[in-house]
């Protein structure tokens, strides 16, 4: 199999995944360049042995199938112009673009130039709701109709119940409100917490109504991303049943109620085998199967090599599974709700230029 070419832009927590993915999958994967704002942080890296430059031009001499942008917004516009103006293909971190009207250039740029885009939206990927995903495409719980959501913010949220619930661009009413609460601080990116310290913040509620009837709940705090004691929750309501957390309640073909779990298979333990996920089962059988073996990564790692491999068949075959016109309308609706949720406000959605 040949391996997926790529260079990486950017430098942080972020970026990191996707040199990690590489390191992960050499079989698979390679990051063969990186391209950083400095030449002193690209000598640093070089130290480290990465081979780093403060150049595109430099970069693209490795010769990298595509582009990963992953930096700020603010510096992001920047980067794209130069990658649409070299043709590079771009996998891009998020929709870089701080309002509505910067989507929209974005899109018009895109179009112009004919640049070969997508965007790593990789929660979908997550074994967890790639399997709901599945189970939801089988029927079992019937035409998906509302959804609440407490486990990921903003754009991300909004993917997720625009997959779950077949969405496409139909406009929706939002409402949003922001509550004021509180709890002991437990961990972070740093590592775990156990000073007890009780910490000050907001709970983000939202419901979109759409045009088709779909209504969708989102119900977030940031700090549920590094958490103990506030954790994700996930309700899908469907015709013929529901799907709360990791248990599926549906009615068969006799009509009467079943109640299912979802499984999570992992090997190593309690054993003295390598950790690593299999999949995830239902009814017997996987809904769910880790592309990657063996290989001991964890959920957002599989994500993201998930996204890298998306991009490359992209490029080989034009089939789009992470599309920018997708990745604007998940933004779009997100800006609508962080504006609502801020003012305590109503606001009518309307159809932007991508759709």
């Amino acid at each position: 199999m040949e391996k997926i070419k790529y260079m990486v832009i950017g430098y942080g927590w972020r970026a990191d995944f996707y040199i990690r993915a590489a390191q992960m999958l050499p079989d698979r994967l390679e990051a063969v360049s990186r391209v950083v704002r400095t030449s002193e942080r690209a000598g640093e890296l070089r130290k480290r042995g990465e081979a780093a430059f403060a150049s595109i031009e430099e970069a693209l001499k490795a010769g990298p199938d595509f582009a990963v942008l992953c930096v700020p917004r603010e510096a992001a516009e920047e980067y794209l112009g130069q990658l649409a103006r070299l043709q590079v293909p771009v996998l891009c971190e998020t929709p870089p673009a701080a309002d509505t009207e910067g989507l929209n250039q974005l899109w018009h740029m895109a179009e112009r130039t004919k640049m070969k885009i997508q965007v790593a939206e990789q929660y979908i990927f997550w074994p967890v709701y790639a399997a709901i995903r599945e189970i939801i495409s089988r029927g079992i719980i019937g035409k998906t109709s509302m959804a609440m959501l407490s486990a990921v913010h903003d754009y991300h949220a909004v993917n997720l119940f625009r997959n779950f619930l077949g969405l496409g661009f139909e406009n929706c009413r939002i409402h949003g409100e922001s509550l004021k609460t509180s709890f002991v601080k437990t961990e972070d990116r740093g590592g775990f917490d156990y000073d007890g310290t009780v910490i000050d913040t907001k709970r983000a509620l939202a419901t979109l109504e759409f045009e088709n009837g779909r209504t969708c709940i989102y119900d977030f705090m940031g700090e549920q991303y590094n958490s103990v004691i506030r954790t994700r929750r996930l309700n899908i309501q469907g015709t013929r049943g529901e799907i709360n957390d990791l248990t599926v309640r549906y009615l068969n073909g006799h009509n009467e109620g079943m109640e299912e779990n979802i499984r999570r298979v992992d090997r190593g333990i309690c054993g003295n085998a390598g950790w690593h996920h299999l999949g995830m089962q239902f009814q017997g059988e996987y809904v769910y199967k880790n592309p990657f073996g063996d290989v001991r990564m964890n959920d957002d790692e599989t994500a993201v090599a998930e996204c890298l491999i998306k991009m490359k068949e992209y490029l080989d075959t034009g089939r789009e599974s992470l599309s920018l016109r997708d990745a604007l309308q998940d933004t779009y609706l997100s800006f609508a709700m962080e504006t609502c949720i801020s003012k305590g406000s109503t606001e009518m959605t309307r159809s932007q230029d991508w759709v």
